[in-house]
């Protein structure tokens, strides 16, 4: 068996990034399934190209952040940081450290590529400001549907349960 050479193991180690470049995942969020195509091998976080963050969760990337409607968090994105990368001359985010930074929640299945993330309070904010219940309806007692709307002007007391 001959040695390898430098030249060899320098060809090897570009093909291996190349490859590790190239492993695909799938996201969850928001009613949306989301394909992407290419992310940054990392063991815990989700790393993915600016234009595939506003695909999974609507924030782009701007000079002043990743920014949703009002919401901006301040990215540095001169150096590498906890959420911006670049590597091989690609920019990088990290989709799972912003989750954190929001207070949201998010699951992973390493093995298979699949990532969840649950709801952004900071969405939810309106319904906590109005003090209005979002609009819902269910089926009562006897199976009729009953929904909220139909008590609008009304006082209304919402009991909820779960047996967990």
């Amino acid at each position: 068996m001959k040695p390898v050479s430098q030249l060899g193991l320098a060809l090897m180690s570009v093909l291996c990034s190349s490859v590790a470049l190239a492993q695909s995942t799938t996201v969850l969020y928001n009613d949306r399934v989301v394909e992407i195509d290419q992310t940054l091998p990392d063991a815990s976080d989700l790393w993915v190209k600016p234009e595939d963050l506003t695909r999974i969760n609507d924030f782009e990337l701007k000079p002043q952040g990743a920014c949703l409607e009002d919401l901006c968090i301040p990215v540095l994105q001169d150096r590498d940081s906890e959420l911006y990368v670049q590597r091989q001359g690609q920019d990088w985010f990290n989709v799972t450290e912003l989750a954190d930074m929001l207070q949201q929640a998010w699951i992973a299945d390493y093995r298979d590529g699949l990532w969840s993330f649950g709801g952004i309070p900071f969405e939810r904010r309106g319904f906590f400001e109005s003090a209005e219940a979002p609009e819902f309806a269910l089926p009562d007692r006897e199976g009729n549907l009953v929904r909220l709307a139909d008590f609008r002007g009304k006082q209304v007391l919402l009991v909820t349960w779960a047996s967990w």
